[in-house]
């Protein structure tokens, strides 16, 4: 087995630890945002607007109407991602670009995930693709921090 093929999981596995932190936080902003809404509608709209972001739609119902009748409050949460997530963009930026390049690695081309992340100014384009074991530490801290993966000792 080449490195490449056991190191696309564990980077894979770094791009869910930044969707989940990306996903909580933005929970919370919905929440607030639309007070009167119940759980359900905040939680599935949060994980529409993580799913159009890394191009991956979750085609299940009820998940996929609710996408579909929600498209408008999609689309303009995700506009506002780089001003209300400021901190997460440098995340974000990192993990667009390892999903990309493990896709790459797959034979799969994800290059209109990266350009609409660009067009929707929350891709950093002036920084550099992380290299591997950056991007690994970078999630595995941020992992620790929101008490997603237990701390190292």
């Amino acid at each position: 087995m080449t490195v490449e093929r056991r190191l696309v999981p564990v980077l894979r596995e770094g791009v869910d630890v930044i969707k989940m932190i990306f996903f909580r936080q933005m929970r919370i902003h919905l929440s607030a945002k639309h007070p009167r809404e119940d759980v359900i509608f905040v939680n599935r709209l949060a994980g529409a607007i993580l799913n159009d972001l890394f191009g991956t739609p979750n085609l299940e119902e009820p998940y996929a109407s609710f996408a579909r009748e929600n498209r408008d409050l999609i689309e303009s949460e995700l506009r506002a991602v780089g001003t209300h997530f400021e901190r997460m963009r440098i995340p974000l930026t990192d993990a667009l670009w390892v999903q990309f390049l493990c896709d790459h690695q797959e034979g799969v081309d994800s290059t209109h995930i990266l350009e609409r992340a660009r067009d929707l100014d929350i891709l950093l384009v002036d920084r550099e693709v992380p290299l591997p074991a950056k991007f690994i530490h970078l999630a595995r801290k941020l992992g620790e921090a929101h008490d997603l993966l237990a701390r190292r000792r």
